[in-house]
């Protein structure tokens, strides 16, 4: 629930790698997100620090972006925000900033696109078991003699 949901503006800097893993498709590739502002002294606009982010999809969104996205295209990516320091052998410190990507999209403020549905995968067919006949089979035997065939007043008076 308490989880920073961030969305992001900014170019692709790496190819996206596609994997199929045990849990399911996975893709991560890298955006770079410059700041720009306006230089009052300069009268133009001015480009401020880059920041790196590891954008990380899974299932149908990672097959998307594996067909979809490629270096240098604008992207809007809308996520959780995680990140993470760790220690490497034998170097300092380093700190990551992943997304893990909820939405994935083409920035249209600076070009165009083509969207194509994703055709939904055929569910695997099943071995034909037949269903089981739920319903209470009626008794073959129909004779007077049976007391599952007499009233229960015939069977009283028997």
């Amino acid at each position: 629930m308490n989880e920073t949901i961030v969305c992001v503006v900014g170019n692709v800097a790496t190819a996206p790698v596609y994997r199929e893993l045990a849990a399911g498709p996975s893709a991560r590739f890298r955006l770079a997100v410059t700041a720009r502002y306006w230089d009052r002294e300069k009268s133009t606009w001015t480009d401020g620090h880059t920041n790196f982010f590891t954008v990380w999809a899974n299932r149908q969104l990672a097959v998307n972006v594996a067909a979809s996205v490629e270096v240098g295209q604008p992207l809007v990516i809308q996520g959780r925000l995680k990140v993470r320091t760790d220690a490497r052998e034998g170097q300092q410190q380093w700190t990551s900033a992943d997304i893990d990507a909820v939405a994935i999209g083409h920035d249209l403020a600076r070009g165009t696109a083509v969207f194509h549905r994703a055709a939904k995968p055929e569910p695997p067919a099943t071995a034909g078991r037949p269903e089981p006949n739920w319903e209470t089979p009626r008794p073959t035997n129909t004779s007077d003699g049976d007391p599952a065939q007499q009233t229960p007043e015939s069977a009283v008076m028997t």
